[in-house]
């Protein structure tokens, strides 16, 4: 079975589960990493990490697929981003 996943879907999940697991992994990075956010920032934090976290996966050859899957990956590419800013912040770049 061809499974097409689009730019703004994940797989195993429709748009209203990206929403959701963008909001739940940006709220937990943001609790892990001690930042407070708004629900926005957590939802495009989420987002942005499914894709972050993702791309690691894929260099990782780490296969994930449903609910649960993505949200593990968002979480850990949310905070990778997190991570980073903090680490710019900290340098002074803005």
């Amino acid at each position: 079975m061809d499974q097409s996943v689009g730019i703004m879907a994940m797989p195993g999940v429709g748009f209203f589960g990206m929403l959701v697991i963008g909001f739940l992994a940006g709220w937990i990075a943001e609790r892990s990493m001690n930042r407070d956010h708004g629900f926005l920032t957590n939802i495009l934090v989420g987002i942005a990490g499914s894709f972050v976290g993702g791309g690691l996966a894929s260099l990782l050859d780490v296969h994930y697929q449903g609910f649960l899957g993505n949200l593990l990956v968002a979480v850990i590419g949310a905070i990778v981003i997190l991570w980073i800013f903090g680490r710019a912040k900290a340098r002074g770049v803005n």
